[in-house]
């Protein structure tokens, strides 16, 4: 068993477990790293690691909200059960569209969008997207603060002032119509599912397109985060038992060291998980996803100019 293969793959778990859910790109941020760090596996491992990987990830969605997703929760009313079950029928009306184009595609994506300049490309236009997103909603919150009027939305949400939340990005949330997870209707589900069909191309983020999704069709940055999150279990799960089909019906068949890199990756992604997602959802309560898109065009930049010296 090679130390420093395992090393390699923690890192990759590092990565991935750090940005899968911020939305910055997990694909994309793997593949740069694939340009320096490079593990010493065949090229159908490192395609079936590079998604398989994820289930480190989901697995740290399935315990943070395990209550939440649990419709079998004795601690649940009738009511909330139902209402568990009628979560899980959105997710999976939400992840239609992706199953639906993803699939056949999967293949064309992989072999035609894995250029670095493609995932360049898609972290400055999805950055400078999510900047401008972030400064319309706050452009309208100011509006309507200083107007003392307010859209159709829930009326029992107190909405706070600058003054008091000293916080522009915190008044433009308490101005969205659906504040949290239970409030997405079926369009609102099936649109952000709409648009995770954008995370196809390497450098969009899943995450970031899901949620892009939710600010535009009127969901708080919570609710947006929450959402993505749940949408990602049966994505996760059903592209990584995908690639695992493709993996074993070329012949393949797991050395001990592979089976040690696989482990070691999803296992430190499924750790770095927990912080990340908890540290995204403290964040958004107070701050907007304008850094994360400052970030991705500084990423983005700074990738086509090192492969532009380097070509």
């Amino acid at each position: 068993m090679n130390l420093i293969e395992l090393l390699k793959a923690a890192l990759y778990g590092v990565v991935e477990g750090i940005t899968e859910w911020l939305p910055i790109s997990s694909t994309g941020h793997m593949l740069l790293l694939d340009q320096f760090v490079k593990l010493d596996v065949s090229k159908d491992f490192w395609d079936m690691f590079l998604v398989v990987i994820q289930l480190g990830a989901i697995l740290a969605v399935c315990v943070l909200f395990f209550h939440q997703l649990n419709p079998f929760s004795r601690s649940k009313t009738a009511d909330e059960r139902k209402s568990t079950w009628g979560l899980w029928a959105k997710i999976i009306v939400a992840c239609l569209p992706a199953a639906v184009i993803g699939i056949p595609l999967d293949d064309w994506m992989e072999e035609h969008l894995g250029s670095p300049f493609v995932i360049a490309a898609a972290l400055i236009v999805y950055g400078v997207i999510f900047i401008v997103i972030e400064n319309v909603r706050e452009h309208r919150a100011l509006e309507i603060a200083e107007s003392g009027t307010r859209p159709t939305g829930p009326k029992h949400l107190s909405r706070p002032s600058v003054e008091d939340d000293a916080s522009l990005a915190s008044l433009a949330d308490a101005e969205a119509p659906v504040q949290d997870v239970d409030s997405i209707g079926w369009g609102t589900a099936i649109g952000i599912g709409l648009f995770q069909v954008l995370s196809m191309v390497p450098g969009t983020s899943r995450s970031g397109s899901t949620i892009i999704g939710g600010l535009l069709l009127g969901c708080s940055r919570t609710a947006a985060a929450e959402f993505t999150f749940y949408l990602a279990v049966p994505v996760m799960v059903g592209a990584s038992g995908l690639r695992l089909v493709k993996y074993f019906i070329k012949g393949n068949v797991f050395s001990a060291n592979e089976t040690a890199i696989l482990l070691t990756g999803c296992i430190v992604a499924f750790v770095v998980s927990l912080l990340a997602i908890r540290f995204l959802m403290g964040f958004v309560k107070r701050h907007d996803f304008k850094p994360f898109g400052w970030y991705r065009i500084v990423l983005g930049v700074a990738v086509i100019a090192y492969f532009a010296l380097v070509a």
